[in-house]
């Protein structure tokens, strides 16, 4: 199936390991162009060299996104390497874990606030390229009791956004929704730091989950990149969850 992303320009924040690297990884199979942005300038390159391997024009920046300035200049570079944009995913995560004032300040400011300024400035650009998608990677911890306090109130706030973008959003052609993933295991990731230090956890959620695996970070970017694609023309507004059942038990 075409999904019709050759040449479109994507951003991706959060884009180099995990969810946000396959997600790049996919959009350039598609045939689409990539802009990058993670804190770490080591793991980005590597990521970025992966992509252009796959034929794709790729913007770097490595900058904590969190700080508005800082994200809005990686944003503006992005703009003008790619030409145009047609796809923005918000997946970057504080993943605010300790419930006091740090935890709920990173989890707000870097889930919440950085995607909010991220819209606010990408929007223009894809009304201006004819139209596009917008996604919002949130959690299944933003659809009931969450993982942690502050970031299950700060993945919950992420689906709200995407639900009032796709209304004001579709005159100006630009579909917004939300992709919420389970428990997702990766090198180097949440899931094989809890695997290592606490396997009592690990194996007690691994038993929750109806298929008895915890997913892998492609399954998520595979959602991402339909819901971004012309194969989702109808779709807005959603929260899709990719999580092998896990909510169901």
């Amino acid at each position: 199936m075409d999904l019709g992303l050759a040449g479109k320009g994507v951003i991706v924040t959060g884009g180099s390991r995990g969810i946000g690297r396959a997600t790049a990884l996919a959009f350039a199979r598609e045939g689409a162009h990539l802009a990058l942005c993670a804190r770490g300038e080591g793991p980005l390159e590597q990521t970025a060299a992966e992509l252009r391997a796959l034929g794709a024009k790729v913007h770097t920046g490595a900058c904590d996104i969190g700080d508005r300035a800082a994200l809005e200049s990686f944003l503006e570079g992005a703009h003008e390497a790619l030409g145009a944009v047609h796809v923005l995913v918000n997946n970057a995560s504080g993943f605010g874990v300790m419930d006091n004032e740090q935890g709920w300040e990173q989890g707000y400011q870097i889930d919440v606030m950085a995607s909010v300024r991220a819209a606010w400035k990408v929007a223009p650009w894809i009304e201006a390229a004819g139209g596009g998608a917008i996604v919002n990677v949130s959690s299944i911890s933003g659809l009931g009791a969450g993982f942690t306090v502050p970031y299950g109130a700060a993945k919950a706030a992420v689906i709200n956004h995407a639900t009032s973008l796709a209304l004001t959003l579709a005159g100006k052609k630009i579909r917004v929704n939300a992709v919420a993933p389970g428990s997702i295991e990766f090198p180097g990731g949440s899931w094989d730091a809890i695997k290592k230090a606490n396997p009592k956890m690990y194996d007690g959620t691994l038993r929750r989950i109806p298929w008895k695996r915890l997913g892998a970070p492609e399954e998520v970017a595979n959602a991402i990149v339909f819901l971004c694609s012309d194969a989702a023309s109808w779709i807005t507004g959603t929260t899709l969850v990719v999580d092998g059942g896990q909510r169901l038990t």
